[in-house]
């Protein structure tokens, strides 16, 4: 098996990110979505490739000295398998390289698997965005790693 290597995401990524997006993520974005936040000044995408096949991705907007993750997602075949490590190890990196102080993210509060996985990450529960979710009424957990 070759090696898995996280780069940032172009143009030739985005119907791949796009296949991942519709069968992992609820909220829907289409591709001209997604392509303007290739051209967005503030977004910052990283697609996890092996043999130039993207596995998974994650986006978030950089603001000042905070980055907001945006969207985070694996193929369904390729999950727990250490890709999403992968994904954010290269996020964290970036943010250290660019002085950012914290990262944050909102969560449904039923997926207890994301929110485990982002607190064996370095995040931790810092709040609640009532009905945030418009497709379930949901609320948001949020979520913030301030030890970059």
């Amino acid at each position: 098996m070759n090696e898995i290597i996280v780069s940032e995401m172009k143009l030739e990524h985005i119907d791949e990110v796009y296949n991942i997006f519709i069968n992992s993520l609820k909220v829907k974005w289409s591709i001209e979505d997604l392509k303007k936040e290739l051209e967005n000044k503030l977004a910052r995408y990283f697609v996890a490739l092996q043999n130039e096949k993207v596995l998974g991705f994650g986006g978030m907007w950089v603001i000042f000295d905070e980055a907001h993750i945006t969207n985070v997602a694996v193929h369904p075949d390729h999950r727990r398998s250490g890709i999403g490590n992968l994904i954010f190890k290269d996020m964290y990196k970036f943010c250290a390289d660019n002085n950012i102080i914290g990262i944050t993210l909102e969560v449904r509060e039923n997926n207890l698997t994301a929110q485990n996985f982002y607190k064996n990450l370095g995040f931790s529960v810092e709040g609640r965005r009532k009905k945030y979710y418009q497709d379930t009424g949901e609320d948001a957990i949020i979520m913030w790693n301030r030890s970059l």
